[in-house]
């Protein structure tokens, strides 16, 4: 069974469970203006006004434009593919008119941004031609269903998140040996970039900041391009990296430390910060289980630190990672406005987060681990292997 067929057999369970009829995915141009979800309907992009439905009795059906129907029809998911030229409303229309759900649940969200790929336009052409037929006021979101598709992974997304990862630690490993005082944040991104081409692998997200690299106090310390900032002893090196495999994403950070003259270990304030970190992620990852909400898996980890007597940090614990390195509504993450409501979506197995608190080692720099873990049935079980060691830098 392909990945396209896998995902649109677990929507029609999902659209039963949420007690939805019918599941409505309308795009155009995907190749300019991708919907998120795309990826698990077709496996390229299609160019006119095509509709992708999937309804909970099992049926999945799609109409788009004659040049698209061969690709879609290979996929093996659809019972019906409509090819047209003229237009797509009216084999949509009649579709819908055969079928009489009660409610359409379709691609917008005001929450999160992995579920809203339908455009205002869209949207207004959508409803305009739905009046026709008085199903106009049938339109709900399929942000539940979505949601839900993206972050239960399925035995093969999850066979490729490990591939991912285990790709993405050996690359750290690599750059251990090549650290050393007086390399640039620019030259151990290049370093990095070097290996992905020789092993002809794909970054997680934009080149630009995969990988991040950060040496030392007062820098950016998050989503910014390495700099021309050289590494010194006595600085605490941290780096931001992922590597895709087949489409499916790992994020991870690991922590090293700048020997200085005469150092066989770091000192004491920067083991402590450190240390702080490792117990945040541990006890943040016991704390997670499925029907817990984010904010309080989020409140383990920020207590810890700011009991020990460090900063809050500025931005959630963790997030989903799956087709994007951020992808997913549920959130391990404070009930603060920009979040909205993803705090508050309860976890469920088969979401695979990131765990990653950070704090700041005053005159040494920032101190972050960031580990992938997979929700089960029965908790989180880690999915990277788990940094709880400096990594030191002679």
């Amino acid at each position: 069974m392909s990945l396209i067929q896998e995902k649109i057999a677990q929507a029609v369970s999902i659209l039963k469970e949420l007690d939805l009829p019918c599941w409505l995915t309308f795009v155009r141009e995907t190749g300019m203006n991708g919907d998120p979800v795309m990826p698990f309907l077709a496996p390229g992009h299609v160019t006119w006004h095509s509709a992708f439905l999937v309804m909970a009795d099992g049926e999945a059906h799609a109409i788009v434009g004659q040049y698209d129907r061969r690709t879609v029809e290979e996929t093996g998911a659809y019972r019906q593919v409509d090819a047209y030229v003229q237009g797509a409303k009216q084999p949509l229309l009649d579709f819908l008119r055969s079928r009489n759900p009660s409610s359409i649940a379709v691609n917008y969200s005001k929450d999160s941004e992995v579920c809203d790929g339908l455009t205002h336009g869209m949207f207004l052409t959508l409803h305009a031609w739905l009046q026709e037929v008085g199903f106009a006021d049938r339109l709900v979101s399929s942000e539940g269903l979505i949601s839900a598709l993206r972050a239960r992974k399925t035995p093969e997304e999850l066979a490729r998140i490990r591939v991912a990862i285990d790709l993405t630690e050996d690359l750290f490993a690599k750059v251990a040996a090549f650290l050393a005082p007086g390399v640039t944040e620019r030259e151990v991104a290049d370093h990095v970039a070097d290996q992905v081409r020789a092993e002809r692998l794909d970054l997680a997200w934009e080149a630009g900041t995969c990988p991040a690299v950060f040496t030392g106090p007062d820098t950016a310390g998050a989503h910014y391009s390495p700099t021309g900032r050289a590494v010194e002893r006595g600085h605490i090196v941290n780096m931001d990296f992922g590597i895709k495999y087949h489409d499916y994403c790992a994020d991870l950070q690991r922590t090293f430390y700048v020997l200085r003259d005469g150092e066989s270990a770091a000192p004491a304030e920067v083991q402590r910060g450190f240390a702080t970190i490792v117990k945040a992620i541990e006890e943040a990852r016991k704390a997670i289980r499925p029907g817990v909400v984010g904010q309080a898996v989020d409140e383990v980890a920020r207590t810890i630190i700011t009991d020990a007597g460090y900063a809050e940090f500025p931005h959630a614990l963790g997030h989903q990672v799956g087709r994007y390195a951020h992808d997913g509504t549920a959130l391990l993450g404070p009930a603060w406005e920009k979040y909205a409501r993803k705090p508050f979506v309860p976890i469920e197995a088969g979401m695979v987060f990131t765990i990653e608190p950070r704090l700041t080692v005053p005159g040494f720099g920032i101190a972050t681990v960031e580990e992938m873990v997979v929700v089960t049935s029965k908790g989180a079980e880690f999915l990277s292997g788990p940094q709880t060691q400096l990594i030191l830098v002679g």
